[in-house]
Parts: structure tokens; sequence; C-alpha cells
């Protein structure tokens, strides 16, 4: 264990993209920012409190067993058999609800890894990830680790299983990045998921798994040639793309800019592009801003390489 008497612990838990196109619930990866804070102190009063939560606009319950942070922690500490022990969460929201980015996941990670750093650190960042899953699924009942993953590991994940939690972190090529645009609107994940085809044609089930295996090869091979042919969702996007306004003028605008390809970030309405270097991600996402700026909506550029660190102690 690392020092057990740390008094207080602030962390930071980034924002993730999901599916990465090609790969519906089982591909991520973390940016820089936006992201939640989350601060922890030991207390007098036995078990979790949630003290104080700021940006959520009095959305978010204080109580920890209807709070996706005060649900991964304290199924922690019971894991632990420490359910008693004494301890003061704050919450602070950086990010926007229903956006895409992971805003669950990201406060689910944060509270179980602020209590694990607290307490001295009893399990690694891997070994958080069920509870921290446990958290998320609290808010959206959906059991797929493509934001959590990423957000307490850093870098891009790829889960072969979410109901074993089997995950493997995929190389990331030096160069890569990501523009990313969150358009001021809220799609709920229920509504994104209801509108998903109930099944598929097998020409477009293969057509998905060549661009998911051709995404991961040309990540792995830094073959930004591969990666851009591969960023294709012929599953999701097709139905989703109508609850983003304008989304196809987007998509072709950040094409025409340079990006290797463009997609929904999870269940939208946050949008994303994979590019070859800060300078063309910088074009790229004022291109996409362009489009939605012009039809009078609200939107906010996060411009990052991919976050190697995941979620980390501030």
């Amino acid at each position: 264990m690392a020092d057990s008497k740390k008094k207080e612990v602030r962390v930071f838990a980034p924002a993730t993209v999901a599916n990465v196109a090609c790969g519906y619930d089982v591909l991520g990866f973390a940016i820089n920012e936006p992201g939640d804070e989350v601060v922890v102190r030991m207390s007098d009063t036995p078990g979790l409190r949630i003290t104080k939560i700021t940006g959520d606009g009095g959305k978010l319950p204080t109580d920890p067993e209807k709070n996706t942070a005060g649900v991964a922690a304290l199924d922690f500490l019971k894991h632990l058999g420490m359910q008693d022990t004494g301890i003061e969460m704050e919450i602070h929201k950086k990010m926007p609800f229903g956006s895409g980015l992971g805003s669950s996941a990201a406060s689910a990670v944060a509270g179980v890894f602020a209590v694990n750093q607290l307490i001295g650190q009893p399990l690694s960042k891997k070994q958080l990830l069920p509870f921290a899953m446990t958290g998320e699924a609290s808010a959206d009942g959906a059991y797929h680790a493509d934001n959590v993953g990423p957000c307490l590991l850093g870098g891009i994940v790829f889960i072969r299983s979410n109901d074993e939690l089997d995950i493997a972190k995929i190389p990331v090529p030096k160069n890569l990045w990501a523009a990313v645009v969150h358009p001021d609107i809220e799609i709920l994940t229920k509504v994104a998921r209801d509108i998903l085809p109930k099944e598929i044609l097998l020409e477009n089930a293969t057509q998905q798994i060549g661009n998911l295996g051709g995404l991961i090869c040309g990540l792995i091979q830094e073959d930004y040639g591969l990666i851009s042919r591969s960023i294709h969702d012929v599953i999701a996007e097709p139905r989703r793309q109508k609850l983003i306004p304008e989304f196809y003028r987007a998509k072709r605008a950040a094409e025409a800019a340079g990006a290797l390809g463009f997609s929904i970030s999870g269940a939208g309405p946050s949008v994303f592009a994979l590019c070859q270097g800060k300078e063309c991600a910088e074009k790229v996402g004022a291109a996409i801003v362009e489009v939605f700026t012009g039809i009078d909506l609200q939107n906010q550029l996060y411009v990052s390489p991919v976050n190697l660190d995941g979620v980390r102690e501030l």
C-alpha cells in the first residue's frame, strides 16, 4: 500500500469517446478535457457522505446510493469490508449531461479512484474497473466499459467482453489527435439505444467487423491510411445521425478539412474526428464548429491528443 495517512485527495477523471465509429460498445479512448473532479477526505462520522455537488444544476442526488460516484465508491468499500469508514465526498461536474462524452463514467471512475487513493491504494487501477462499472450502470442501466475503461486506464481501450470485463489497451499512434465538438443539445442514452435496429444484415455485420479489425490494425501499425479507411459505422450512425442537426454537413466539412474519419461520440450528440497531428485537428475542429454555429447551435470544441493517463490525482 501507498501512504495510508492521507487526509484529503482530489482527482480528475477525463471525458471519453466511446464506440469510435465501428467499435460499438467495445472501443473507446480518453481525451484531456473536459472532465470531472472529485474530492474525498477522512471524516469522524461513519460511512460515505456526499457533502457538496457543483456544476450539476441541482440534477444529481447527494444520496451516495443514488449517485454514480457514490455507488462506485460504496461498492468498492463494501468489497473491502470498509463500508463504515468515515469519508466525505465532493463532486465537481465539469462536463455536460447526456453529452456522449462519458459524464456518468467520469463521476463513477473519479469516485472510486479517489477513495482508493485516500485509503492507501489497496487495489490497482485495473482492479477498480468492476466498481466503476457498477457506478455507471446505476445511471443508465447499461453495463459496458467503452467509457469507463479508457477513463480509468487512459489511452485506447478494446473490450473483448463486457460481461467478463476482458479488456486490452491498444497502442496509440504518436501523432493521433482528436477534435471533439459538443453541440448544446441533450440526447439520453436510452433514446439513442432504442433507435437502433434489433437485427443486423449479415453484410453489414461483416463490413462492421472488417472496419473494426482494420481500425485496430491501423492503430497498432500507425497506418493512418488504414485508420482512415476503417473509421466507418454502418450500424449505429445511420440511425443516430437524425438526432444531431446537420450531422452529415459537419461530417463532410470535417473530411474536407483533412479528418481521417468522423462519427458520433458515444450515444451523441457530441461528434468527433480523428486527425493526424494537432494542426489538422484544430482545422477540422474549426470546420465542424462553423457548421453548428451556422445554424445558431451553441457548441464547445475540444482538441486533444489521446489522453494516455486516464484518471489521475491532482
